[in-house]
């Protein structure tokens, strides 16, 4: 971990107060203190673990392997490529259920975005067929 993540868990405490404090005073909506205090929440324990792996030198070595261990690279592609099937089937799934349920306002969304999805991936195998 480096300075740049310390600096961004600093930054987004302060985006996440900055909504917040903009909420009670009424210049943005409930959404946006929401989203703040996500934003707050994240930072805090992103400078938590900045600080731990500063100071915590078995921390420092567990978290370093994990982060260059192959068989984890692996396994997070891995689960990287699931995520995006079951995203397809389920979003394919979604298509049918909500056209039979005459929702084809949910029908389109879902199948929309089964459709960016399949675009994304076509794309980016174009991209890695041709760098690789």
């Amino acid at each position: 971990m480096n300075k740049k993540r310390l600096i961004l868990s600093i930054v987004e405490i302060v985006l996440g107060a900055v909504l917040i404090i903009a909420s009670i005073y009424g210049l943005v909506d409930e959404f946006w203190s929401g989203m703040g205090t996500t934003i707050l929440v994240i930072g805090i324990l992103n400078l938590i673990r900045v600080v731990k792996y500063k100071t915590n030198d078995e921390y420092r070595e567990k978290w370093d392997i994990e982060v260059s261990d192959e068989r984890n690279r692996y396994l997070k592609l891995k689960s990287w490529a699931w995520a995006g099937y079951l995203f397809v089937m389920s979003g394919a799934v979604a298509t049918i259920g909500f056209k039979l349920a005459g929702k084809e306002d949910l029908m389109m969304m879902a199948s929309y975005s089964v459709c960016y999805i399949m675009i994304l991936y076509w794309i980016s195998h174009i991209f890695l067929k041709r760098k690789y």
